[in-house]
């Protein structure tokens, strides 16, 4: 970055936070802060490394979506979530066997819990549930509990699933402006619609070979936290697998912001996901309308023999799908399959043939398509595309 850039980018940060606190001060001092609400997110860790990520907000009263809801209530929604009001801190308490552990919000709201435990977390379940609480703010709060939910793959996982959100399950139409603008403004987690299959293909690939269904999803995507609480409505309703979403800070504070490189942080995540799991080889799956095919190329030179073969949604043309169709050439080279399609079946008959799922698992991949599609009655719901 140049560096009249960077003192830009410093001077609108001093004035942006010498903003807030003036605001927030005044908000305390006039009482009209509203009541709190802790997030946590959906994390990952082991037995032997907790990791607990959220953040602390006024809480917004954020519906959620129905299918009938007007747009200008997704709108408003929609408003809600970037136009957040952040607590700093705010003081939370987990709740661990070993003795309570405290972590404080930063100006942007944020708190992380990252420690050994003292006494490795035994869970028969996928998701290990941590009891979290706010104990201290500089704003009145209810201290209620809530669940943290960490993810701790079992040892008898098959493989894992990395996947990108945007344009892979949902349909964004991210390399059309217009058409991308229509979706992320004006429709909620039901009126959103995923791409034909997914959701059939995405269980049978949790499913398996060892009929478990414990084989681990990770959701990586450069989409901000605030949309956070809309992905997981939207998986929760489309009964796609749950899994940690790893998204991307937004706004003045994030390093990406004047760089425009919003997708940078996507390896990193994968990096860290690979690094927690030595043990585990992963199955990629993204689309060609941004930089998935390049970012799984540098995910494959830096972990040979770790990654089991790549999907990529072919919804690009031009440059784009050249440079797809030249990483698949050079991965190929490498050992490692990176199949182009157009729709989940083919990528679920490779799948089948490779060992990953049962190859029972096709027809209902092919109805589930179809009734997305709506080619055949089903689920497929009106929205804005």
């Amino acid at each position: 970055m140049q560096n009249w850039k960077k003192k830009l980018l410093n001077t609108a940060i001093q004035l942006d936070d010498i903003f807030d606190k003036q605001v927030y001060r005044l908000r305390q001092r006039l009482g009209t802060m509203d009541t709190l609400h802790v997030f946590p997110f959906r994390t990952y860790g082991t037995p032997h490394h907790v990791y607990v990520r959220g953040r602390v907000l006024e809480d917004k009263k954020i519906t959620s979506g129905r299918k009938g809801d007007h747009l200008f209530t997704n709108l408003l929604n929609m408003y809600k979530r970037f136009e957040t009001d952040e607590v700093p801190g705010a003081t939370l308490q987990l709740h661990l066997p070993g003795g309570p552990l405290q972590a404080i919000t930063d100006k942007e709201g944020y708190f992380v819990f990252n420690f050994k435990p003292a006494t490795p977390l035994l869970s028969e379940e996928l998701y290990f549930s941590i009891p979290l609480q706010l104990v201290d703010a500089p704003a009145p709060f209810t201290a209620a509990v809530v669940q943290a939910e960490m993810m701790i793959p079992p040892a008898d996982a098959e493989y894992g699933i990395i996947s990108d959100i945007d344009d892979t399950i949902i349909r964004t139409g991210a390399t059309n402006l217009l058409a991308m603008g229509k979706t992320v403004l004006f429709s909620n987690a039901v009126t959103r619609l995923p791409f034909a299959g997914v959701t059939a293909f995405y269980q049978s690939l949790q499913l398996g070979r060892n009929g478990k269904r414990n084989n681990p999803f990770f959701y990586v995507s450069s989409s901000p936290w605030n949309l956070y609480d809309l992905l997981v409505d939207y998986m929760d309703h489309h009964d796609i697998p749950q899994g940690p979403l790893l998204l991307r800070d937004f706004g003045l504070q994030s390093e990406s912001f004047m760089s425009g490189d919003y997708l940078s942080h996507k390896f990193t995540a994968i990096k860290q996901i690979l690094d927690t799991y030595p043990q585990l080889n992963f199955v990629l799956v993204g689309d060609s309308g941004e930089q998935d095919p390049l970012i799984y190329r540098e995910v494959v030179k830096h972990f040979p023999g770790r990654i089991i073969c790549i999907y990529i949604r072919d919804v690009a043309a031009g440059k784009k799908q050249e440079t797809a169709h030249q990483v698949v050439l050079e991965l190929k080279t490498a050992g490692v399959e990176m199949i182009l399609t157009e729709h989940t079946v083919k990528a679920a008959e490779h799948a089948a043939a490779n060992g990953l799922i049962f190859t029972a698992e096709i027809p209902a991949i092919v109805q589930d398509k179809k009734e997305d599609l709506g080619e055949v009655p089903g689920k497929v719901e009106p929205g804005i595309l």
